[in-house]
């Protein structure tokens, strides 16, 4: 019994040295997950291409290849190589580069307006979809999620502008349909005043809302309704205002600026204000 005594000491010391050594943190082997791909798909489909802009000839080609007129080339950030592109209705690839032996050159051309690609001409698609430079400056691809998208916001304006044009008064009213249809606005009784502005609204809700928005356009309309009512007086180049009554000079409008514009912010200045008070009371 006497000879375990010292075994169960030095166990015990070993137990406390190893307690007490400091502990070693394991590091776990990090498993990097691959990144999936953010490069969107090329799907293979018909494709529908349109003219953009006000006017749609009948017809209307755009190169197909590139020349010193027109710059038909892509650069590849990938290769860092700029890259000649064009049609060539024999080849797979639009790039020249790509295309070995003979290649025989098509006409690209959008008829009223459009251009339908089906989805067996995979050159042609490709090269108006993802290279040709002209792509967003003279013609767009059909999109129907990105027409969804424009068709929801229009609808979104026209709804903010129907209830800006149903809650506004006649006088503003009537300064947002001059801007629009300039002296006629006179001739319209209040009712149809409301009226024609709310098809404005409907009609061009972007431009509504802007003008509708803008505190100058009732500044402006007091201004030409002055001038109308023989207030005050605008020379003959449009550059002097005065009071009609006795010619003494308003202001002096500045150079390659719209008269009423001007006129609109002189109303704003310390000078400006007792004027603008002035021809309200002569209105009432």
């Amino acid at each position: 019994m006497a000879n375990k005594k010292p075994v169960a000491k030095k166990a015990t010391q070993e137990q406390q040295i190893i307690e007490t050594a400091p502990k070693v943190a394991v590091e776990k082997p990090v498993i990097e997950t691959p990144k999936k791909s953010t490069k969107p798909k090329w799907e293979i489909k018909d494709r529908l291409y349109y003219l953009v802009g006000r006017h749609t000839p009948l017809t209307l080609t755009i190169p197909c290849k590139h020349t010193r007129k027109h710059s038909l080339l892509y650069f590849d950030e990938e290769t860092g190589i700029q890259k000649e592109i064009r049609y060539a209705t024999n080849h797979d690839s639009p790039f020249k580069s790509e295309q070995e032996g003979e290649a025989t050159l098509g006409h690209i051309m959008f008829r009223d307006g459009d251009l339908r690609v089906p989805k067996a001409q995979q050159n042609l698609q490709k090269l108006l979809s993802l290279y040709h430079p002209l792509k967003g400056r003279i013609y767009e691809e059909y999109d129907p999620v990105e027409e969804a998208y424009d068709d929801l916001e229009l609808l979104d304006l026209q709804t903010d502008a129907a209830v800006f044009a149903r809650d506004m008064d006649v006088d503003d009213a009537e300064a947002i349909l001059r801007v629009e249809i300039g002296s006629e606005v006179n001739k319209l009784s209040s009712k149809e005043i409301k009226r024609d502005l709310r098809l404005f609204a409907s009609n061009n809700p972007e431009l509504f809302l802007e003008l509708a928005q803008d505190e100058n356009v009732g500044l402006r309309n007091v201004a030409i309704k002055a001038t109308e009512a023989g207030i005050i007086s605008l020379s003959q180049d449009q550059r002097t205002f005065s009071w009609a009554s006795n010619n003494r000079k308003l202001m002096s409008v500045p150079f390659d600026e719209n008269p009423y514009s001007a006129m609109a912010a002189f109303f704003k200045t310390d000078e400006g204000v007792e004027v603008y008070r002035s021809i309200e009371k002569k209105f009432n």
